[in-house]
């Protein structure tokens, strides 16, 4: 099987419960095998199951880095996408209190399509990479819509060798199909020709 990030080949990493992940020869992501994709219908209902309250002060915290990183690097003059928004786009609602311009764009919950033909200074992508299927796809599409000098902010958990992944509490979501490690995070800048990478521990930021 090869890899839906960088193509090239993988070998089998774990089975757990059913369940098989392949690890990248070349980038180190893990991945679950397509056949336990759901289909979007479950995938759907799995999302909205999530409590994404905007105004909960827990999920306003957790977001807290990624608005704290936009609030220094631009401000009310520039647009933004949050790429993913979800049923509740939390991020959204806190720049937009600020006076910010963003936009927002979710396959399930806001597929304004639109959204997808402009250029943006900033796009969010808040616990949404780990469900790309393609992310290859994902991320040259998300490289397209950056302007010159356009800042990529991310937040995933990601895995490492310290990590005993049958334990780990963050493969067992369904919809969670990828899972980064720093070098997969790595080629996604070389391939993309991002000129920086920040690996922050609640944070990654890509800019062009």
């Amino acid at each position: 099987m090869q890899c839906s990030l960088c193509s090239s080949e993988t070998n089998l990493f774990s089975e757990i419960k059913g369940r098989k992940f392949f690890s990248c020869t070349k980038c180190n992501g893990i991945l679950l095998d397509p056949f336990y994709f759901l289909s979007p219908e479950e995938e759907k209902k799995r999302y909205q199951l999530h409590q994404n309250d905007v105004t909960d002060p827990g999920y306003q915290n957790f977001v807290s880095p990624i608005v704290a990183a936009i609030n220094n690097d631009y401000n009310a003059s520039h647009i933004g996408l949050d790429f993913g928004s979800g049923s509740g786009p939390v991020i959204t609602s806190l720049l937009l209190e600020k006076g910010y311009k963003v936009i927002t764009y979710d396959p399930y919950f806001d597929s304004n399509n639109t959204a997808l033909k402009n250029k943006y200074d900033y796009i969010i992508c808040c616990e949404v990479m780990e469900h790309f299927y393609y992310p290859f796809k994902e991320f040259k599409l998300l490289s397209t819509l950056l302007n010159s000098k356009g800042t990529l902010y991310c937040k995933t958990n990601l895995y490492n060798q310290t990590i005993d992944f049958g334990s780990w509490w963050y493969k067992n979501d369904p919809t969670h199909v990828f899972f980064y490690t720093n070098d997969s995070l790595h080629w996604i800048k070389n391939r993309f020709k991002f000129k920086t990478l920040e690996i922050k521990e609640n944070l990654i930021i890509f800019r062009k």
